[in-house]
């Protein structure tokens, strides 16, 4: 794989602005003496311009630049991290259903949000990605609020992941096991937290290749497990029934939780080289790499043990190795699990703070939540802003709380695909490196498998989930125009804001 790949030279965000008129705050194109190719720039030059500023910071931000290996291994941890978490659908459906799903649904759900992503990354390249997709096709509004659904999903992911670390430290340390609740455990999941955050800070480009090393270390296990097993499978083994009624709502839910945020790469959109090549093939590796780190293993363990579905609880894979290979691949496996929570933690934390960062360079967030670091390029006040905000969840109750993130998921996604849409049939000659070989029609069949998936993941929540999306939703709304009142008053300090006016572009970023 050829990862010296060379940069284009772009002009900085700010000398477009200079050149090109700008749009509307509410994302219309205004028809003036331009021409539309010369709109459309424009638009572009808002939404999707390469962040780094102008031509001083180029060289040093370009060779730390990600190219397609870590964003494969992001896109593996934002996505799945391998099969830990999936037992709980063979407990559900039991094997034959649990295979059929994880090979079906990485492509019928996979595949078409990765080609809503390639396209729209390479398209508006700036970070932010989802926000700028909304903002552009729909206006400011929009893409504020698909960034508040996206961005407290994403906040109440991440808080998982330390206290997970916590339940395995706490096999070793009892005072560090869930359920104790002293002091112990506590500083344990604050004390994880902000170490992870600390290595988020040190720079994308190292979070990228830990991503890599952690990826093939945590893999290795379930490689070896695979192996092993081969000789001791038999077929028969996937028919076994569960006991009673099949519980689909927690089938699907489970798929549904172990291979979303496909599009979470794309709000780092801004730090990727050639973002028009290297997404596309970076999306397409890591389907197939998801698709068997579940499919693979699965057949394996329910192929070599006679262990019956109701036994599959969260951590049997672990349990599952030890029996096809022994207490060391079983030890392993383990400490996979602890290795894939770091990795999932710092992919996500990743997308939140770019997110934040891509949000205040739209001036949908105060200018401060584009501040970057002066060596690692970071955006550390984003960083910061996330660990306070996943520290504060960590100590909720997860049942409806996580219920909940995938329902705000569902809403903006749904969004997502809808400003997808939107932008091919209203500006079809906007400038897309990499455009998805399908007419309209076609996508639109293609976006509404996934659609429907949504629909129902919404439909089946209970009321005190949508009680509880509903409040999110309104503090959502009520941030927009909190931060619309601030910027007409001045009172706190946003991108472009120099004298211009409030539809001034912001600048590439305030260091």
């Amino acid at each position: 794989m050829n990862q010296e790949i060379q940069i284009t030279k772009l002009p900085s965000q700010r000398q477009q602005q200079q050149e090109l008129p700008l749009p509307p705050e509410d994302g219309t194109i205004v028809k003036d003496h331009t021409s539309q190719d010369e709109q459309q720039q424009a638009a572009q030059g808002r939404h999707g311009a390469v962040q780094g500023g102008g031509h001083h910071h180029h060289h040093h931000r370009s060779s730390s630049k990600l190219t397609v290996l870590p964003l494969i291994f992001l896109i593996y941890f934002e996505v799945a991290g391998g099969p830990y978490g999936s037992e709980r659908a063979v407990r559900a459906a039991g094997p034959l259903f649990t295979l059929l799903g994880f090979l079906v649904f990485p492509f019928a759900w996979g595949v078409p949000e990765s080609l809503v992503t390639a396209e729209l990354s390479a398209a508006l390249p700036g970070n932010g990605g989802f926000v700028r997709w909304a903002d552009l096709a729909f206006g400011p509004f929009a893409g504020s609020l698909l960034g508040t659904w996206k961005y407290l999903s994403c906040v109440i992911n991440i808080a998982a992941y330390p206290a997970l670390v916590a339940d395995y430290l706490g096999r070793v340390i009892p005072a560090v096991a869930a359920g104790t609740g002293g002091r112990t455990r506590t500083g344990t999941v604050v004390g994880m937290t902000l170490f992870l955050s600390f290595v988020n800070y040190t720079g994308l480009s190292i979070v990228g290749w830990g991503a890599v090393v952690l990826g093939l270390v945590s893999l290795a296990p379930f490689v070896l497990m695979t192996g092993i097993a081969v000789p001791k499978m038999r077929p028969r083994r996937w028919t076994v029934q569960v006991e009673g009624s099949k519980d689909w709502r927690l089938f699907f839910n489970t798929l549904f939780w172990n291979l979303n945020y496909w599009d979470s790469a794309s709000t780092m959109a801004g730090e990727v080289e050639r973002p028009e090549r290297t997404f596309r093939r970076a999306l397409a590796v890591a389907v197939v790499l998801i698709a068997a780190s579940y499919l693979l293993p699965l057949m394996a363990a329910t192929g070599a043990t006679d262990a019956p579905p109701d036994t599959w609880a969260n951590g049997y894979l672990a349990d599952a190795a030890g029996i096809i290979g022994g207490p060391w691949l079983k030890y392993w496996t383990e400490a996979g699990a602890v290795l894939s929570s770091v990795g999932m933690f710092e992919a996500q934390l990743s997308s939140g703070a770019f997110q934040l960062l891509g949000m205040a360079e739209l001036g949908l967030l105060p200018a401060v939540f584009a501040r970057r670091a002066t060596l690692s390029r970071t955006p550390w006040v984003a960083i910061a802003a996330s660990t306070a905000v996943t520290l504060a969840v960590s100590f909720l109750s997860f049942d409806d709380v996580v219920s909940t993130a995938n329902f705000l998921y569902s809403l903006g996604t749904l969004l997502e695909f809808a400003a997808f849409l939107w932008l091919r049939a209203r500006q079809p000659d906007l400038k897309r490196p990499y455009r998805v070989p399908l007419p309209l029609p076609a996508l639109a069949a293609m976006c509404a498998v996934p659609s429907a998936f949504l629909a129902y993941v919404c439909v089946v929540a209970g009321w005190r989930v949508f009680a509880l999306a509903g409040g999110l939703t309104a503090l959502g709304v009520g941030l927009h125009g909190a931060m619309r009142l601030c910027r007409a008053r001045r009172w706190l300090r946003f991108e472009g804001q120099q004298g211009q006016g409030d539809h001034a572009v912001a600048p590439a970023h305030t260091v």
